[in-house]
């Protein structure tokens, strides 16, 4: 060999010296010539990736310019009901410095009376006094019914709307006192239809 010339270094197996790597898409790192074409199933996948994200930000900008860059909101329901509307007339029948009785002073006084009805009927202190406590107890949901009718803000007493209210403490509280009343034996009040239809439904 020449003066001032050095031997070329050794080329590795497989390939020659000056032969370029190709790049390899499987560890990140270049590859030799002879490496295998890459999957084509992997490259339709990263195609259609590539094509729905694209489709993504051409909607997220789309919606950003109709709505003038803020975020679009969603029309659905909530999951979770968050607060509900306070019927009519449920205010505070009292002012908000007055105690808590009297703030709810309808709802207790209804509630007294029909539990002092239901009482009487338990303990059976006197004669009759199933029947007078039933009608007690019946007087005590019409009362309710009055008083959802008169006073403006009846606290815990309003559950729906005042006509709902009225319809339901004063019909079952007049029937309630109808049966007291038509009750067996010695009923305090004869309502021939009720009887034939109780002796017909017994038949």
């Amino acid at each position: 060999m020449g003066a001032g010339t050095s031997p070329a270094d050794p080329a590795p197996a497989g390939r020659a010296a000056d032969e370029p790597r190709e790049p390899d898409e499987r560890d990140g790192t270049t590859g030799t010539a002879g490496s295998a074409p890459p999957d084509p199933a992997m490259a339709a996948t990263d195609t259609d990736t590539a094509t729905s994200t694209a489709a993504k930000d051409t909607d997220t900008a789309t919606d950003g310019a109709a709505t003038g860059g803020r975020p679009r909101r969603s029309r659905r329901f909530p999951k979770f009901t968050r607060d509900t509307a306070r019927p009519e007339g449920g205010g505070r029948a009292a002012s908000g410095d007055a105690p808590a009785p009297a703030r709810q002073w309808p709802l207790l006084t209804v509630l007294g009376a029909a539990g002092l009805g239901l009482l009487i009927v338990v303990l059976d202190p006197f004669d009759q006094a199933f029947r007078i406590g039933t009608i007690l107890i019946g007087g005590a949901l019409i009362s309710g019914a009055v008083l959802r009718w008169v006073v403006p803000s009846v606290g815990m007493l309003a559950v729906r709307s005042r006509f709902t209210d009225l319809v339901t403490y004063g019909l079952m509280g007049t029937l309630i006192v109808l049966l007291a009343l038509v009750a067996q034996p010695a009923p305090w009040l004869d309502v021939p239809i009720l009887e034939d239809a109780v002796r017909f439904t017994i038949r």
